[in-house]
């Protein structure tokens, strides 16, 4: 059976909408494929920055993992991250939010 998805520009829609109304203020900062690209998540917070990419769990289900590894690194760090993955797919969204703890403002597993 095949599972449902949401296409990239609403989920992205309602990510901005979750963060602004719980004060992780969200952007833009580069638009993808609004029917199927995939998203990476900029979380910014006070010791640093930290990029979520989008991924299958072992068992299917939707996931994120920390794409700049398990701690915060610092801004050059993130934006050489998302170059190197925005050359490999352009149709990639790339959002931001003001994240103090580094935790996105939806829910979504978080592999490590």
């Amino acid at each position: 059976m095949a599972e449902d998805r949401v296409k990239a520009g609403v989920w992205v829609q309602i990510a901005l909408r979750l963060g602004n109304s719980s004060g992780r203020y969200g952007a833009v900062l580069a638009k993808g494929d609004p029917d199927a690209g995939g998203i990476l998540v900029v979380l910014r917070g006070q010791g640093g920055v930290s990029v979520l990419s989008q991924v299958r769990a072992a068992d299917g289900a939707p996931a994120w993992m920390r794409g700049t590894g398990p701690g915060a690194v610092d801004q050059p760090t993130a934006d050489a991250y998302v170059a190197r993955q925005r050359k490999f797919d352009p149709d990639l969204w790339v959002l931001e939010f003001e994240s103090p703890d580094l935790l996105p403002p939806f829910e979504g597993k978080i592999i490590e």
